[in-house]
């Protein structure tokens, strides 16, 4: 009797699997081809704006333009990836088509003109409104539309960065601080590998990072190889708080940002143009163009860029605290793009920074910082620890894990997405009481 029902269950997850997979094989190589064309024009407008610097000016005006787009067209687009998430939550009105050509076409006006944003938000919205686009040409049940949309997003999520194994974990990671369900994740595995497949199958390519310093060369003054271990660990622990408080302080500056912005600026388009002239006006203060666009490579060889900080002298010792303050004025003031590049620039020279403090190997600190501001920000420990596998190579893993669990921790509850939910705390006070704390403070910022 138990294996008759033993062959029934492993043939309803067949069924489960070739079912999925022929649902998203449509999905993950549209998403996949969106993606692989971002990317290429991403990389054409950010040349352009190399050679030709002139374009910082014209910032402003694109603001504008990108305000006209979404207030006369976008209507309720311009929620972004918490309209992703409110869907996930509770399926509405869905996601309308129309946010796929304008965020792309936001997103590379802002990269272009020389905002200070990201690639992730695009990808993402893309994903999700691609999934939405199959919802409305075959019926699907409530929990069916869920697992698509989230499959959308680990698309996205996955193609854009090349890792498809992260982009699978952080599209159900992300929907829930402190609870993740495991329905969709084989959807949205199956669909971020196509969608990753995909853009490598249109010629696009990644950006290779590596870690390449051995530890020993830094252990060399201890008795032995556990005294070293131990102590990296401590400074790996140190960096990691150091990397929530900066997430912290990055999403809760954002929110500053918008909601002061929108308090003191009566007319909304002037708020893009006034976010633009500051852009301008930080330029010239700074005097450098590093922190304009992704900040993935810069304009020169000796740029401040995220590449660079992975070496000796490869950033400032306050590049991080800059590259913030470009990002929450571009952003916050609404311009198109997504905030991790500007969190993996933030979190790679701030570990350039710790580890020149703390004589720890400036790879592997750039590497840590990379992915653990971006965990503390999104709330998404588990999946930065497997971008970490996925980006530098799994040597490293325990460090990662500590890394982006301790920023996790230490980022409190705040988050870059006000539309995620969130379900028990982290540390700190009963549940009961806790849990009342959280759900004031998340009221708040969605009223905001």
């Amino acid at each position: 009797m138990k294996a008759t029902l033993a062959k029934f269950e492993q043939a309803t997850i067949f069924r489960f699997l070739v079912q999925w997979t022929i649902i998203l094989i449509p999905l993950s190589i549209l998403v996949g081809s969106l993606v692989a064309f971002f990317l290429w024009s991403l990389d054409y407008v950010t040349q352009q704006r190399y050679q030709h610097p002139w374009l910082l000016f014209l910032l402003p005006v694109g603001g504008v333009a990108i305000w006209l787009l979404y207030r006369y067209a976008g209507k309720n687009a311009a929620a972004g990836n918490n309209l992703l998430l409110e869907e996930i939550h509770e399926p509405g009105g869905g996601v309308p088509a129309r946010m796929t050509p304008l965020v792309l076409g936001g997103t590379l006006l802002t990269h272009l003109l020389g905002g200070s944003a990201g690639r992730e938000g695009t990808a993402v919205q893309m994903g999700g409104s691609v999934a939405s686009l199959l919802l409305r040409w075959i019926k699907f049940d409530v929990q069916e539309k869920r697992i698509i949309l989230t499959a959308g997003i680990a698309a996205g999520f996955g193609a854009v960065f090349g890792t498809p194994v992260a982009g699978a974990v952080f599209a159900l990671e992300v929907l829930v601080v402190g609870h993740m369900k495991y329905d969709a994740l084989v959807p949205a595995l199956i669909a971020a590998v196509l969608a990753n497949f995909t853009v490598a199958a249109w010629g696009v390519h990644h950006t290779a990072y590596a870690i390449t310093t051995p530890v020993g060369e830094i252990t060399a003054m201890f008795s032995s190889n556990a005294a070293a271990e131990w102590l990296l660990l401590g400074k790996t622990i140190l960096a990691g708080m150091a990397f929530g408080l900066t997430a912290w302080v990055f999403a809760n500056t954002m929110e500053a940002v918008k909601s002061y912005a929108a308090k003191w600026i009566r007319v909304p388009w002037l708020i893009p143009v006034t976010g633009g002239v500051v852009v301008i006006q930080l330029v010239y203060l700074f005097g450098t163009q590093d922190y304009l666009g992704l900040g993935v490579t810069g304009p020169h060889a000796g740029s401040v860029s995220i590449v660079n900080a992975f070496h000796s002298g490869g950033a400032g010792t306050w590049s991080w605290a800059i590259k913030l303050l470009f990002t929450v004025v571009t952003l916050g003031t609404g311009f198109k793009g997504g905030e991790v590049t500007p969190l993996f620039f933030i979190g790679a020279t701030l570990g350039n920074t710790l580890a020149v403090a703390t004589g720890s190997p400036v790879d592997l600190m750039a590497a840590l910082g990379f992915i653990a501001v971006f965990a503390g920000a999104t709330n998404t420990p588990i999946a930065c620890t497997l971008m970490g596998v996925e980006l530098f190579g799994g040597d490293h893993i325990l460090h990662y894990t500590v890394a982006c669990f301790t920023a996790y921790y230490f980022s409190g509850h705040s988050g870059i997405y006000s539309s995620q939910g969130i379900r028990g705390n982290k540390v700190g006070p009963s549940e009961t009481e806790a849990l009342q704390t959280i759900r004031d403070w998340q009221l708040r910022r969605r009223n905001e």
